[in-house]
Formats: C-alpha cells, sequence, structure tokens
C-alpha cells in the first residue's frame, strides 16, 4: 500500500505498533482476534498463558490493523451516525450530526482503577448549583465501538467485574449519584489476559467472554529464534520494520472487511452437530452454542466460504466451549482435551 507523504507523517509521529502480520506463531490467539473483528457480537477473548507470550502485542497489533471507523464528530462516546437507536442523548438531540473518521479505540483497564476512572464521574456541585449534568467520561466511553483490554483480568476487583458484568449485559453504562442519572452507549470488544497461576477468574466473568484461548512459550528452536530475531528488527527500527509488513497487513485487513460484508448461510445440520456436541460436554445454558455457532460463521467468512460446514465448528470448538466446561471430578483431564476428545467422538478423528 502507498502510504503517500500523508500517510508517512502519522506513521513517523505515532506509537509504533508491531505488526499483526509478522507475530510468529500462537495461531489460535490470532484467529480468535481475527474473529472477534469480524463479529463483535460474539463477546470477546479470554487469553490465558505464559508471561512474555505476546498477549497485549497481539491486541494492540490488531486493532492498529483494523480500518478506521465512522463517528459523529465531536461526540465524547464516539456515536455511531449508522446506528440512530444507540446514539446517546446529545448526538440524538442534535439534529444532523456531522460524521468524521476515527481510529478505532484501544483502551487499558488498569488493576488499580477506580469506579469513577471506569464509569466516570458525574460533577454534583455544577449540577445542583447550574442544574447541568456535568459529566466526565470514563474509560467505558473511550473504549465504545472499541476493545477494552484488562491484563490480568483474573486479579481485577469484585467491584469493578460487576460493573462490567452489568455494561457488557446492556451495552449501556449508567452513572448514577443524588438523584442525577447519566447513560451512554458502552459496546465494546472485552479482551482479558492473564496467567492462571495467579488465581481463577469468578464464574460470571469467565462466561461472557466469547473465546477463550491458550498460549504458551514455544519450544520449537526455530520458532524461538525467529521471535526473537523480528522484535530485534522491530526494536532497532519500528518504522522501517512496520513498512516491510505492510502488504500482509492490508491482505489481513481486506479480509475482515470481505469478512463482515458476508454472511455464510448456516445448514441445520450444522446447528444440530453445535448443540450435540455442546450436550456431550454438559456445558450449562445455550450461550455455548450461540457463541460456536458465531464463531464458525465469523471463520467461514474469513475464509471466503458461502456456507458453514462441520470443519469450521472443529476449528473453533476448543476456544468456544473449554471455558464453559464444568468440573467433573471422575475426568481429571484438562479442558481442551475433553473438548478434543468429545469432537473426535462425534465427528471422527
Amino acid at each position: 500500500m502507498d502510504l503517500g507523504p500523508a500517510g508517512l507523517a502519522r506513521l513517523r509521529t505515532a506509537r509504533p505498533v508491531f505488526p499483526f502480520a509478522a507475530i510468529v506463531g500462537q495461531e489460535e490467539m490470532k484467529l480468535a482476534l481475527l474473529i472477534a473483528a469480524v463479529d463483535p457480537g460474539i463477546g470477546g477473548v479470554l487469553v490465558f498463558g505464559d508471561r512474555g507470550t505476546g498477549k497485549s502485542t497481539a491486541v494492540r497489533a490488531l486493532a492498529a490493523l483494523l480500518p478506521p471507523m465512522q463517528a459523529v464528530a465531536g461526540c465524547r462516546f464516539g456515536c455511531d451516525p449508522a446506528r440512530p437507536a444507540e446514539l446517546c442523548e446529545a448526538c440524538r438531540m442534535a439534529g444532523e450530526l456531522p460524521v468524521a473518521t476515527v481510529p478505532v479505540p484501544v483502551v487499558d483497564l488498569p488493576l488499580g482503577a477506580t469506579e469513577d476512572r471506569v464509569a466516570g464521574a458525574l460533577d454534583i456541585e455544577r449540577a445542583l448549583a447550574h442544574g447541568e449534568k456535568a459529566f466526565e467520561p470514563g474509560l467505558l466511553a473511550r473504549a465504545h465501538r472499541g476493545f477494552l483490554y484488562i491484563d490480568e483480568v483474573n486479579l481485577l476487583e469484585d467491584h469493578l467485574v460487576d460493573l462490567l458484568l452489568d455494561v457488557a449485559a446492556s451495552g449501556e453504562n449508567v452513572v448514577e449519584r443524588e438523584g442525577i442519572s447519566i447513560r451512554h452507549p458502552a459496546r465494546f470488544v472485552l479482551v482479558g489476559s492473564g496467567n492462571p497461576e495467579e488465581g481463577e477468574l469468578r464464574p460470571q466473568l469467565l462466561d461472557r467472554f466469547g473465546l477463550s484461548v491458550e498460549v504458551r512459550t514455544p519450544t520449537d528452536l526455530k520458532l524461538r529464534v525467529e521471535v526473537i530475531r523480528r522484535r530485534d528488527a522491530f526494536e532497532r527500527d519500528p518504522h522501517a520494520f512496520i513498512t516491510g509488513w505492510e502488504a500482509e497487513a492490508e491482505a489481513i485487513r481486506d479480509r475482515i472487511l470481505a469478512a463482515r460484508a458476508c454472511r455464510p448461510a448456516v445448514p441445520d445440520s450444522v446447528l444440530e452437530d453445535a448443540a450435540r456436541l455442546c450436550m456431550a460436554l454438559g456445558t450449562d445454558g445455550l450461550r455455548g452454542e450461540l457463541t460456536l455457532m458465531r464463531a464458525a460463521r465469523a471463520l467461514a467468512a474469513l475464509e471466503g466460504e458461502a456456507e458453514v460446514g462441520t470443519t469450521h465448528l472443529r476449528r473453533i470448538a476448543a476456544p468456544a466451549l473449554r471455558h464453559r466446561l464444568r468440573r467433573n471430578p471422575l475426568d481429571e483431564a484438562v479442558a481442551t482435551t475433553r473438548v478434543d476428545r468429545a469432537v473426535a467422538e462425534l465427528f471422527g478423528p
């Protein structure tokens, strides 16, 4: 892609981000993030595994890869002008809405953040003295229509977990104090990462993640050397390294855009296969089937397929279901093994 003088100027002034296309290995994680980019309604991605395996790098790289989005110019919440039902109060009252092109936001939620910083804060003094609903947007407002990234998500404080659960369920953030209420849209792809050795995630939040992937330190010598080589090249000359991967980045960007416009058919036989698999694994509720179906459809769209098949279910079964399994004291196998075993029994090796 020819960036042109303006594009090169932005590239030089922006903080360099390691290219998504240059990430070595970790195929399951990269695929899960691409699927979430195609269909944000899947519910986000949970990435658990060893430290230093590229978890946060992959999230920021994907956001930098995505094409910019259309938003209401000047809106503090980045409202989508194409979705009038989801506009904030100010945009609904504005009449004709000016449109601007803005980058997809990626917002970090630090573990020590206060509830006011996350949800936003009301200026009670101004409200009582002048009758103005003065509101300082928080991290949830900044993340609207983008990504909210939580590193060490298993260590997140309970009151923030409860807040995230409420917002994830409704797609709206409500801040209330002293009888004054402010609400605004807050829909984002929730991406969490962590090390399972440092604690487990609350089941309520765990179930809200659409996909769960596991990352491990590479054990292949050539793979480890290639990771080091690419990282060293990026740190020595990040702009040259990014430019060298721009063609691959553009190809992935085109795949995402094409997949978003594609709606592969899901035959009843595939829905039955998804339901049989979830029944065999004993998952609670129907969220497993719904996530499995949506993820398989997004995968088929990424591959340019007109119809979802059982092969797509097989490939996405572990990320969609491993975190939804009940503990079985009679089966000590890890969750991934249990899913793989059920897939093999139902659909063949």
